[in-house]
């Protein structure tokens, strides 16, 4: 028998502070994007509001966070929480 190795494709990190903790397993972090401005320039911040996976329920409003793109796990999650980079104070 051969044996085939199963590579795990390349997954996005991103990183954001959670704006929410009221539901059950689930956070919402809030990711912001720099991007240049294609005519004049300038660096402008976006953000954007992800539903993330924390099985422990760890994480509370405030805690800078990192999150690991993942298989959907319901209707809105794409996103696990991976660790707590900072504590909120």
């Amino acid at each position: 028998m051969t044996e085939e190795s199963t590579t795990r494709g390349y997954r996005k990190t991103r990183r954001g502070y959670v704006v929410s903790d009221k539901m059950e397993k689930t956070i919402t972090v809030e990711v912001e994007d720099r991007v240049k401005h294609a005519l004049y320039g300038k660096v402008l911040r976006r953000s954007s509001k992800v539903k993330a996976h924390d099985e422990e329920n760890q994480a509370g409003i405030g805690d800078l966070v990192l999150i690991s793109e993942t298989r959907p796990l319901s209707a809105t999650k794409r996103w696990r929480l991976v660790e707590i980079i900072e504590k909120a104070r």
